[in-house]
């Protein structure tokens, strides 16, 4: 991460508890802008002097840079291919993992959002989905954000023209995945959503704008939909948690993995994003375990009235901002925490939609 960036960060989030906001606003409005700080802060602030930052601020943390690499595969473990859909500014590029023998028969399709400074390269070799789909015989769509869009490739959750259907990023990710259904033999009850951090952020705004596309929702590190409005209310909502839903529960089969050491998103996020699909009752059920050699966890399972599981909800204790079980070939990992693709995965074909 660029120093001033991380210094911006801690400023504002520092302004903002003081009550600066005027100079908390002004600092994000400094890196919008490309204007030096010390020009953009009331004279006197403590922020003053700072230099310019270059590009637009981006909401999250950057990740350890990872070498050039492909995860293609050979025909007996299936195809990993790259391709193109939209138009000018709408854009993307993607990968899909094609698993072997596809084309038989009707298939489930995971579609996963990687956080900021991945792509989907380095999120496919984190997560390990393409072998677990590759297992479960599922097709994996993997958008990748582009930079123009967002300088350090982060999926713009934050911003109140890309939170509700038919615009922004959540039409240009619902029309990737309607695109790749047309072009795949698909099955159209089988369609789920995942994503880390601002991934897992979008994710969980598409399964509000699109809950007749996908099925389920994972949200791993993330915020739930409606969290922010804004640069202001993202760094708040990161810091100690978005709003809670005003709504009624969606009933949409939820799963949440967030590390209690989490200090990029705060863990309270999690709660909010199972809240936004169940009520809160009584006969929550708690499992607490260890993962084989590694972090302990807390798993919360919360059934519909005829006991089928909706929605759950896993802390991993210790863990920090990454994928929990997730591999040391991609970014933003913890192989010490329980399998969040296995178990994901698992969550997901057992809530097809109708």
């Amino acid at each position: 991460m660029n120093p001033d960036f991380q210094r911006l960060m801690q400023d504002a989030t520092r302004l903002t508890s003081a009550g600066d906001l005027r100079g908390a606003t002004a600092a994000i409005q400094a890196a919008l802008g490309g204007a030096a700080l010390g020009d953009a802060f009331p004279e006197g602030s403590p922020a003053a002097g700072y230099p310019a930052l270059p590009g637009k601020l981006v909401i999250d943390v950057a990740a350890r840079e990872l070498p050039s690499q492909s995860a293609d595969k050979d025909s007996s473990e299936g195809e990993f291919i790259a391709a193109r859909w939209g138009s000018g500014t709408n854009a993307r590029e993607y990968k899909l993992y094609i698993p072997p023998n596809a084309g038989k028969r009707p298939l489930p399709l995971i579609v996963m959002l990687h956080g900021c400074t991945q792509d989907p390269d380095d999120f496919a070799a984190g997560t390990r989905m393409n072998e677990a789909a590759r297992a479960r015989g599922c097709y994996v769509l993997y958008p990748a954000q582009s930079r123009q869009a967002n300088p350090q490739g982060c999926w713009n959750w934050f911003k109140h023209s890309h939170q509700a259907r038919g615009r922004g990023e959540p039409a240009l990710l619902a029309g990737m995945t309607k695109e790749v259904m047309t072009r795949h033999r698909v099955d159209p009850a089988r369609v789920y959503v995942a994503g880390l951090s601002a991934g897992g952020a979008m994710a969980a705004i598409l399964g509000e704008a699109y809950p007749e596309l996908f099925a389920a929702v994972g949200v791993h590190s993330g915020l739930a939909a409606g969290s922010a409005v804004d640069l202001p209310s993202a760094l708040a909502a990161m810091r100690s948690g978005g709003a809670a839903a005003k709504s009624a529960p969606s009933g949409r089969p939820t799963i949440v993995f967030h590390g209690d050491a989490d200090g990029t998103v705060h863990p309270i996020n999690g709660t909010h994003v199972v809240a936004a699909s169940v009520a809160a009752g009584k006969d929550v059920e708690v499992d607490r375990q260890r993962a084989p050699g590694g972090r302990a966890y807390t798993r919360q399972l919360h059934r519909a009235a005829n006991g089928k599981v909706k929605a759950e909800h896993w802390v991993v204790h210790g863990s920090a901002h990454a994928w929990s079980g997730g591999s040391p070939e991609g970014s933003y990992t913890d192989r010490a925490g329980p399998d969040a693709t296995a178990e994901m995965l698992r969550f997901f074909l057992a809530n097809p939609r109708g």
